[in-house]
């Protein structure tokens, strides 16, 4: 396979946002930020770097396992999937957003606990379903900047 993929750790920055497709498909959104630091030999201390926002999409029992498992904005948490940029045209300007098509999600277990609890799987996506959760997906681009996300966020 010839496709980009990523495994990041990072903070939910907003409420994760879960629905159900025209064709019954789960499907969940969250916003995860990074804030990457660096030390700073001239003063000997750390320094956090810009904060870094990716919009995770999740689909069938992962997006249904994440909405049971009450993940919330300020959870620590590792994602791996699949990275995709997406050019888009909006109010005449465009616009690019970086997206993880997820595989896996889970809470950082280095910053805290979690309770497992197996389930059962099934489905396959359509065109339709790609397409709404492109639409779910621009709601991030209408939010406030990632400054005001980084303060949301910590």
């Amino acid at each position: 396979m010839n496709e980009a993929h990523i495994t990041i750790i990072g903070w939910i920055a907003a409420e994760p946002y879960y629905s159900v497709t025209a064709n019954g498909t789960p499907f969940l959104s969250l916003r995860v930020g990074c804030t990457p630091r660096r030390y700073d030999r001239q003063t000997g201390q750390w320094q956090d770097v810009d904060t870094m926002f990716l919009t995770v999409n999740c689909w069938r029992g992962l997006a249904d396992n994440i909405n049971a498992s009450e993940f919330q904005r300020g959870h620590p948490v590792l994602v791996t999937g699949r990275l995709r940029i997406r050019q888009y045209e909006r109010d005449g300007q465009w616009r690019f957003s970086a997206e993880i098509e997820a595989t896996t999600v889970g809470h950082d277990l280095s910053r805290g606990t979690a309770d497992f609890r197996p389930v059962h799987r099934g489905g396959a996506l359509t065109d339709e379903d790609r397409q709404e959760a492109r639409e779910a997906a621009d709601q991030w681009a209408l939010t406030p900047s990632t400054e005001e996300e980084a303060k949301q966020a910590a």
